[in-house]
């Protein structure tokens, strides 16, 4: 299982940004994927997953409405979309997986995902 994001920039609060998490050795038909980020000095944080078996997607209630996850099959890829980004967006995203599905508590919990791809560099500053 790999796992490799990509995406990193710095932009202006209210602009707009798009990560992508490339992946191999597996299938989002039987693994929930995931956005996370790290602030610094701070936890990390669930941004938002796609679950499986159903497919559903989840945001974390700071990105709802800003933030949009997507896939391509075609592309083995997952797509993180951030428009009107704030400063408190600064982080380091990572994409994570995990076999099967999750209950609902626990799908933006990191320690439940055992595969991660290195982290990429998202800055939101004037």
């Amino acid at each position: 299982v790999q796992l490799q994001a990509f995406g990193r920039g710095l932009v202006q609060p209210g602009g707009f940004l798009r990560l992508s998490c490339a992946f191999s050795g597996f299938t989002l038909d039987y693994n929930t994927i995931g956005w996370f980020r790290q602030a610094p000095g701070k936890e990390r944080e669930g941004v938002s997953v796609i679950s499986r078996p159903d497919g559903r997607i989840r945001y974390a209630d700071s990105v709802k409405g800003r933030f949009t996850i997507s896939r391509d099959r075609t592309k083995d890829t997952v797509y993180l979309q951030m428009n009107d980004l704030e400063p408190e967006d600064t982080a380091i995203y990572y994409c994570a997986t995990r076999q099967g599905r999750l209950v609902l508590s626990e799908q933006l919990t990191g320690r439940h995902y055992p595969h991660w791809g290195q982290g990429t560099q998202v800055t939101v500053s004037s």
